[in-house]
């Protein structure tokens, strides 16, 4: 598993696609519902476990870090889009779960209103 590689795709994916939706459907203004979006991965192991313990280091190297649970791992804004408009956050979280699922990762969004 190439992690750098990954988290290139999984960065490009969201960036892309945010500023794909950014711009041709807001035509580049900031408006409407503010918000925050972000990727939750679910581990497939335990985490006292060595193969739970190097998918735990996985992640972090992907730049997630553990939830409020202490048991999931969350990426906050993967598009990196300094927008608060909650659709274009959410479209780029979408896209880069997307990346994660096709390598195997227990990947899905999240968004809220702020």
């Amino acid at each position: 598993m190439d992690i750098a590689a990954i988290k290139t795709e999984m960065n490009e994916a969201a960036h892309g696609a945010a500023t794909k939706f950014f711009l041709e459907r807001l035509g580049g203004v900031d408006r409407y519902a503010c918000g925050f979006a972000w990727i939750t991965v679910d581990p497939e192991h335990k985490g006292n476990t060595r193969l739970g313990k190097d998918e735990r280091a996985v992640l972090e190297q992907l730049g997630f870090s553990k939830d409020w649970t202490g048991k999931a791992y969350q990426l906050w804004n993967p598009s990196r889009m300094h927008v608060q408009n909650v659709d274009t956050l959410e479209v780029g979280a979408q896209a880069g779960a997307a990346v994660l699922k096709r390598h195997g990762f227990n990947a899905y969004h999240g968004s809220r209103l702020d």
